[in-house]
């Protein structure tokens, strides 16, 4: 075989090899885009998802106009999510739902609830009961709709009438401030009304309205993850005068009882004490 013969067989036999490197490239690369556009396709899949056009208030009684339906993916889907708005028409939020959020069954009052306002608010078993009150018992303001307030009074008691102070109520949620079902959407912004309404068990209402209508009312502003119970003996004049003293300091001991005796033996005189 000449040289020139053994060179184009070697050049046929390299451009065979670099074509069938070339297909199995391409069809390597082929396979690697393929494979993102199979995971793109699996992912724009949806469900719909009903949610609020706009804010909505605790308490609201849903009606069509406020809803909108929008896709999620399935893994990004709220428990309890509803699918269409027919299925959430008339039924009433027990808690505030942003713009966009979902509406979930976890957000509504139980079904039986066809009317919304305070109604909507109360647990089962629960009263709303409202008190008439000012300024200083709202803590000037901030005592807001879902606050939680131990509520003291001070009454006559006795057959003198001298006025007592006593803790009678504690960790009473606030359903509403006047006419406000919820806190204001600026932080730090006060609700100057004279109208509050608590929700209590039936013990609990009357025992508030013994003490609103026969004694003074007051406020004390708790944490809403402080559950302490406290249990106080109550407060009297003399026990509120004499808080913050200092301890009386000790006497001497004496024997006011001590019996003397003077005993004469001849020229003698003694005394002896008993």
């Amino acid at each position: 075989m000449s040289k020139s013969t053994k060179a184009l067989l070697q050049i046929g036999v390299a451009l065979m090899l670099a074509m069938a490197a070339g297909v199995l490239i391409f069809m390597w690369t082929s396979k690697l885009t393929k494979q993102p556009k199979a995971v793109a396709e699996k992912a724009v899949t949806t469900v719909e998802v009903v949610v609020a056009k706009a804010e909505i208030k605790r308490g609201t009684k849903l009606v069509e106009d406020m809803l909108e339906v929008k896709r999620f993916t399935p893994d990004s889907r709220p428990s309890g999510a509803f699918p269409d708005v027919e299925a959430l028409e008339g039924r009433v939020l027990s808690t505030d739902v942003a713009a966009n959020e979902a509406v979930t069954e976890s957000k509504l009052a139980d079904p039986s609830v066809m009317g919304g306002g305070v109604s909507a608010l109360i647990e089962p078993g629960k009263r709303a009961m409202s008190v008439k009150g000012n300024m200083v018992m709202g803590l000037a303001g901030f005592v807001r709709p879902g606050d939680r307030v131990d509520v003291i009074v001070t009454l006559p008691e006795g057959y003198d009438n001298k006025p007592v102070t006593k803790l009678v109520l504690e960790r009473i949620k606030v359903l509403a401030t006047g006419t406000e079902l919820s806190p204001p959407d600026k932080d730090g912004k006060t609700a100057s009304v004279d109208v509050y309404t608590l929700e209590l068990s039936p013990e609990e209402s009357e025992r508030l309205a013994l003490a609103s209508t026969q004694g003074t009312l007051n406020f004390a502003l708790r944490n809403e993850q402080d559950e302490s119970k406290i249990l106080t003996t109550g407060v009297n004049v003399k026990k509120a005068l004499a808080a913050l003293r200092p301890k009386p300091k000790p006497r001497k001991a004496t024997n006011r009882n001590q019996v003397k005796v003077e005993v004469i033996t001849g020229g003698d005189t003694r005394t002896l004490k008993f």
